[in-house]
């Protein structure tokens, strides 16, 4: 009698990757055989040796964890069992053709975007930064170009006037967990992708989070600060001095203060992180500058 039990092997890393994990390990017609995560990176200003929160969540779950620098290059080495799904959720490496192949069902990724909207590394910022009223999660049979597979099953969430990263990031993690229990345990219908609407968007970084107030509206700002806060951070340079902006708000705040913008436009800085110095309120900088 065949195992009427799922296996599965688990790419994952950041912590968009955690919800599923647990929703797979805990399901009792799934078996997660293994998770492959990166290699522990040194994080912060100290370079300390820090492992992914996916390999974290995975030790709590007292499930075998692999970190290949190249999983590539190493895939073979590995020595694993062919399961029947390979689940692929914000693990952040280009998966080889003989990877793709390797599950005897499908590979399966997880993916923050109403799909084609936003193939790529920053799906969920980039929502943000468009003014999109809604996004969602994707669940794509994985193909070799990037992001865009057939899609196995999509759900929809409104982005509120005032989401930021964060809570969004939270929402859909859920949101693509329960998802994709649901997908795996059904027969998979894949529907190929629209020609039309294709987006794409790439890694962010530092650069991304440079904003001028005389060039940028205060909509325009505002975007970023609740896109691209905590990584890579939003910086302005005032008075020749940066200054890393970390909540704004297009309305009076206690403590805030306002900022002109292009446009005729007003931002509150509600908290703001001077260089050198720790996080305080818009009014509490603009007293320390007059």
């Amino acid at each position: 009698m065949s195992d009427p039990t799922l296996h599965i092997l688990f790419l994952g890393t950041s912590s968009f990757a955690i919800p599923s994990l647990n929703t797979l390990a805990k399901e009792p017609r799934f078996h997660v055989d293994a998770v492959i995560t990166q290699p522990d990176r040194p994080i912060g200003r100290k370079q300390i040796l820090t492992p992914p929160p996916t390999k974290i969540a995975a030790q709590n779950l007292n499930l075998p964890v692999l970190q290949p620098e190249d999983l590539r290059k190493d895939f073979s080495a590995l020595g694993l069992e062919r399961p029947d799904f390979l689940v692929v959720v914000s693990y952040g490496q280009i998966l080889s053709q003989e990877i793709l192949d390797f599950p005897r069902i499908a590979p399966v990724n997880v993916h923050g975007s109403l799909l084609p909207r936003f193939r790529g590394a920053s799906p969920i910022q980039h929502a943000l930064l468009a003014g999109d009223k809604e996004t969602g999660v994707t669940i794509q049979h994985m193909v070799k170009e990037l992001d865009a597979g057939p899609i196995l099953a999509q759900g929809k969430v409104t982005i509120e006037p005032r989401d930021t990263f964060v809570l969004l990031h939270d929402r859909l993690a859920a949101m693509g967990a329960e998802l994709l229990q649901n997908t795996l345990i059904a027969p998979l219908l894949p529907v190929p992708q629209p020609t039309e609407g294709i987006v794409r968007c790439g890694k962010l970084d530092r650069k991304d989070g440079d904003v001028d107030p005389s060039s940028m509206t205060a909509e325009e700002i505002d975007r970023k600060v609740r896109a691209l806060t905590p990584w890579p951070g939003v910086t302005m340079t005032f008075y020749g001095e940066p200054v890393k902006i970390l909540e704004t708000d297009l309305q009076p705040q206690p403590r805030s203060t306002p900022l002109p913008c292009a446009g005729n436009s007003t931002l509150h800085l509600v908290t703001v992180l001077p260089a050198g110095k720790k996080p305080m309120s818009g009014a509490e900088w603009k007293r320390g500058r007059q």
